[in-house]
């Protein structure tokens, strides 16, 4: 059974940073791209970035890029984003997804003074 538990979520202030974790289990995860994605409240699913199965392929949204990095610890089976200068739009519940499809229960990320 594919898990992905997400964490390291929180509320910061603008300009602050965060950094999400995502462990993995019940699949071989260096076999896999992987991806974030978020959702703000009322709001649809907002893809984020997404990384190759070995890491050395990383893309960005715009709203994001030169903000966030992605990475991944394959001996760690964990997925990594490094949030910062993080602004109030950048609220929303992140998951960590795999590329077919199934994503973790999310960790809310709030950007308030």
């Amino acid at each position: 059974e594919v898990q992905l538990v997400e964490s390291g979520g929180g509320l910061v202030q603008p300009g602050g940073s965060l950094r999400l974790s995502c462990a993995a289990s019940g699949f071989t995860f260096s076999n896999y791209g992987m991806r974030w994605v978020r959702q703000a409240p009322g709001k649809g699913l907002e893809w984020v970035s997404k990384i190759s199965s070995d890491g050395n392929s990383r893309i960005y949204a715009d709203s994001v890029k030169g903000r966030f990095t992605i990475s991944r610890d394959n001996t760690k089976n964990t997925l990594y984003l490094q949030m910062n200068n993080l602004k109030p739009e950048d609220s929303a519940v992140y998951y960590c997804a795999r590329n077919t499809g199934e994503r973790g229960q999310g960790t809310q990320v709030t950007v308030s003074s």
